[in-house]
This record gives C-alpha cells, structure tokens and sequence, in this order.
C-alpha cells in the first residue's frame, strides 16, 4: 500500500513540475525583440552560454506587459529564472516584489540599474512605415490624421505593451501636456485599426501593406528589416516642430523564488560581459549597455545615421508607474477602447 501511495506522490510531482525545471535548464521570460529571426543576439547568446556552461536555455516570449504578468501569476511558484522587459514594466515587477536583489559582475560599467535588475541592450521608441506603398514618411503626428490613413494604423495597447505604452508617453511629450496628448490619441482613433498586445506582430502587417504606418523600438525594427524589406523607422514631429524620442532600453534581472537562480545569475552576468555586450549592435543592432564597449560595425553607423535630428529624452519612470493606471483609464476612455 505505501509502495502504491509513493508511487502516486511521485507521479503528482511529476505532473506539477514543468519538463524544463531541471539543474541543467536555466528559464528566461522576456519580451520580444531579441530573439526576432534567425542567427539573432539571444539565439546566438543562448547557444554560446550553453556550449560554455552546459546550461540549456528555456525560452518564453510575450509581450513586455505579459510577461511581467506571467511572472505575477506565478509568484506563489515561480516558473522563470531571469525576466527581460521594457519600462515600466521592469519598474512595476520590482514594485512587486518579483525581482530578488542581485548585483552582476558589470554592475560598475553600467549605468542606470537598480537593486534588482539592470539595463541590458539601450533602445528607443520609434514608428515605421511601408517605404512600398508611401513615398516618404509622415513627417508631422498630424499627417498621421489624414484621412488617407484610415484602417492603416496600428499601434500597441499602452499598459500592456511597453512599445504601446512609450507611444502614449512619447504623444503626450510631444504636445506638451496629457490633455493636449489624450486629444490627439482621441482623434487618431479614426484611423487605428485597433488594440495589439504585442509590438513585433505589426511589423509583418505593415511590410505586406495591410497596416502602413505602425509603432515600434529601434532595435526590434531594425533587427526585423531583413525578413521585413518595405519596413523603415521614422519619427514624426510634434507641434513645436521637434522630432523626439523616449529612451527605452530592455532590462534584465532575477526572478524572486527563481527555481535556479545560481544558473539565472550566470546567464545574467553573461549576457551583460563585455564579449557578448560586444555583438549587440553587430547582430542584435541595439546599443550595448557598457561603457566599456565602444562598437564600430556598420550596423552601430546605421542606428546613429537614423537617429540624426532626434532628441532623445528619459522619463521619470517611478512617476510614469504611479500614473500608469490613471493614464491608461484615461487613454481607454479617450478612444473608446
């Protein structure tokens, strides 16, 4: 009989504990853009770590908001070893207490990190278009209201995307004020096709055509422009005339009650060591985190020529986190989504 008993205590065990939950596996949740295509900078990482280590690497993707989502969900049985998300999501998972306090080797070389995670590849809110269908990119937030635009724009739900939330942000920097921002968002809504909870799925609508102007970051977008050739980024001006955009790096950092948190931090200090902070703009066209790294390919060329004439700003993120729900509620309310 208690042959029979362990026996089942054994398979229950079994049942609830995930297949990658093993000493040799290392879980990481991260939002995409990191792992857009082949031969990209989280493939080529993972793979390298592996061969060094021996450690496998459990990928899961969702969006920036999802996954610190997922992470919540689970923390009466953490699933994940190692979250990667945008602000202020990264923010909001700290204010939670989903992050365990853990300082990586290259702290000291990085600047902008907390107690609990640290930025990971430097990035930027921007738009994109279909180079195929429109001639130039729109060059005013008002272009993006002409008619000609209905059911061609999309952009991601702010609160649930980080990419979506920056475009809220980014609207309300560039007019000045939430009244004058929410009013824009409120008239653009005639041309939105709708609500997407992820970014990276837009980028493939608008090089088909389907979609003709979009949200994005840096990185993502031009990461995805060999699979997506009628892509290009843009960012519009505002009212005062000013292109600008929103700094809005990935961030990394080490799930509270990580099931392998010694390996989680392995994969943490490797991803932020000089060799593969090196290959960031060189595959993952993102600019490396450390200020011991200096890149000089061509793909580190091709995101500062992009970045030409733009301002680039940082919020307050402890403040944008406070007002997050309300703005969200308001935006809900000023497009009737």
């Amino acid at each position: 009989m208690k042959a029979i008993l362990s026996a089942i205590l054994l398979a229950a065990t079994a049942l609830a504990t995930p297949a990658w939950a093993a000493s040799d596996v290392v879980t990481i949740y991260a939002a995409d853009g990191l792992h857009d295509g082949k031969g990209s900078w989280f493939e080529t990482q993972f793979d390298t770590f592996t061969k060094a280590t021996g450690v496998k690497v459990q990928y899961i993707e969702a969006g920036s908001g999802g996954v610190v989502e997922r992470v919540a969900k689970e923390k009466s049985n953490p699933q994940a070893d190692v979250l990667v998300t945008l602000p202020p999501f990264i923010q909001r998972a700290e204010a939670e207490g989903l992050l365990q306090t853990f300082k990586p080797d290259a702290a000291s070389e990085i600047d902008g990190g907390s107690a609990t995670y640290q930025p990971l590849v430097n990035n930027y809110m921007n738009f994109i278009y279909n180079a195929a269908v429109l001639k130039q990119a729109p060059k005013t937030y008002a272009d993006l209201l002409e008619p000609s635009f209905k059911g061609k724009i999309q952009y991601s739900t702010p609160g649930q995307a980080g990419d979506g939330t920056a475009v809220m942000l980014q609207v309300i920097h560039a007019f000045g004020s939430k009244d004058a921002g929410f009013e824009f968002l409120k008239k653009l809504q005639d041309n939105n096709v709708g609500p997407s909870a992820s970014t990276g799925k837009l980028t493939a609508l608008v090089n088909k055509g389907e979609l003709h102007v979009a949200n994005g970051d840096l990185q993502m977008n031009m990461s995805q422009m060999a699979q997506n050739p009628n892509i290009r980024v843009f960012w519009p001006a505002g009212p005062n005339g000013e292109r600008s955009t929103l700094a809005l790096p990935y961030y990394v950092g080490l799930v509270t009650g990580a099931p392998d948190a010694e390996n989680g931090k392995k994969l943490i200090d490797f991803l932020l060591s000089k060799e593969a902070q090196s290959t960031v703009s060189s595959i993952a066209i993102g600019v490396p985190v450390r200020k011991d790294v200096t890149p000089t390919d061509a793909n580190f060329a091709k995101l500062h020529e992009a970045m030409q004439g733009v301002t680039v700003w940082t919020p307050d993120w402890a403040a944008v986190l406070k007002d997050l729900p309300g703005d969200v509620a308001r935006w809900r309310q000023a497009t009737g989504s």
